[in-house]
């Protein structure tokens, strides 16, 4: 497959309309095929160098992400972290970042989730895209409430500094968003873990 064949694209960074980032091999080099509501693109990053590029961006870098994300929930392995709390794009890894197999979702694109194998969940995206991820759903839940928690606390800081300011409208619209988000999350929890459907550990 050629390079023309996948239309690289050497500037690329994540927005709202990122859904997931997915690690593709062209041959002994690791490239990442990215997921957008309207578009799938192809760039010669790594998956990770994709996250830093985009952390850069928007004024941060992924250390200081991460570092974040440790101060606010104590997760440093497999961290969440937020790329840009303003447009609510925070995403997750499925494996250790550093890891070819590594692959980074966006976690308010994440519709639905199924176990397809003890090592393997199929998730949905928007616009019913579906892939599958070499994730346990176990492990993947376990990495969307990480997320849910940190985009709590960040939320709940960022609604402090509003009510100051009194930004109310922007405030209750990251107030909804996060308590639907929430809401289906807890809702899908209790019926897997009810009856027969419980999820692969």
């Amino acid at each position: 497959m050629s390079d023309k064949k996948w239309k690289l694209h050497e500037e690329f960074y994540l927005s709202p309309q990122t859904m997931a980032i997915l690690p593709i091999q062209y041959g002994s080099k690791t490239y990442s095929k990215i997921l957008e509501l309207n578009r799938e693109i192809t760039t010669p990053y790594k998956p990770l160098d994709v996250i830093k590029k985009s952390c850069r961006f928007y004024a941060s870098s992924y250390d200081g992400r991460r570092e974040g994300t440790k101060e606010l929930i104590g997760v440093t392995h497999k961290a969440p972290i937020v790329i840009d709390p303003i447009q609510s794009i925070y995403v997750f890894p499925t494996a250790s970042p550093t890891s070819p197999k590594c692959a980074w979702i966006s976690y308010e694109h994440v519709i639905d989730y199924r176990p397809v194998s003890k090592m393997k969940t199929e998730v949905t995206l928007q616009n019913d895209v579906t892939i599958q991820l070499s994730i346990s759903t176990y492990s993947f839940e376990n990495q969307l409430f990480r997320t849910a928690h940190l985009q709590s606390k960040i939320v709940k800081r960022l609604r402090g500094w509003y009510k100051e300011n009194m930004i109310h409208p922007v405030e209750m619209q990251m107030e909804a968003a996060e308590r639907k988000k929430m809401y289906r999350y807890y809702s899908k929890l209790l019926k897997n873990y009810s009856g027969s459907n419980r999820l692969y550990k």
